[in-house]
């Protein structure tokens, strides 16, 4: 904090956390720590409120293997991820997410075959940035806040990055929020394309011939 203190924002079981907040007190100078409750609630449990940053758009796509493409827009392009398994609603699930090249914002338009394969827009809208660290700097030190609006994902998500070098390598999380869908599989349950309605799968089979 400004005042050289320390703030720490934690989520667990009351237990784990009264044990936490006891070691703290058995460890720091007397009457040095404090503890409040927090609402989880939307971005309400970031740092800061969200910060409207652009748009986001989900594409699923079927090349080489099948994937979701989560894009954000950063300083005027899309910064993405592809995520094999597609996002979740569920706070308890941690999809892998690879991040590969920027995309530009033409890009999120694009629904139709690719060769040998096809892509839809499976869920778009705008979204905000939290935390404490500013964006793009948040995705540089590995790891990022952030709530969505779309049609089919809503509420505080997370990218925390495990793996860098050429290829790095995040995890895509659902905070634990009032849009949360504990057990659901949004995959699963919506599979169709904001943008026309058809699935990935009928796309692929009406024109299975075509390069």
């Amino acid at each position: 904090m400004e005042d050289g203190t320390l703030c720490v924002h934690a989520e667990g079981e009351h237990a784990a956390l009264e044990e936490l907040v006891s070691w703290l007190r058995s460890t720091a100078p007397h009457d040095s720590v404090s503890d409040e409750p927090a609402r989880v609630e939307g971005h309400e449990q970031f740092a800061i409120r969200g910060q409207p940053a652009g748009v986001f758009v989900v594409q699923e796509h079927q090349a080489t293997a099948h994937h979701f493409d989560v894009r954000l827009q950063v300083e005027g392009v899309m910064r993405s991820w592809a995520v094999p398994k597609g996002p979740s609603m569920d706070p308890a699930v941690k999809r892998l997410a690879l991040e590969v090249e920027d995309h530009s914002l033409t890009h999120n338009e694009f629904e139709g075959r690719t060769g040998g394969g096809a892509v839809i827009v499976w869920d778009r809208g705008h979204y905000e940035q939290g935390g404490r660290v500013p964006w793009p700097e948040a995705l540089e030190r590995g790891h990022a806040v952030f709530v969505l609006h779309g049609n089919k994902l809503r509420g505080g998500f997370a990218l925390q990055r495990t793996r860098g070098g050429e290829k790095p390598q995040w995890l895509l999380l659902k905070r634990r929020d009032a849009s949360a869908r504990p057990g659901s599989d949004v995959v699963t349950e919506h599979p169709e394309s904001v943008k026309s309605g058809q699935t990935l799968e009928a796309l692929l089979a009406a024109n299975p011939h075509q390069p």
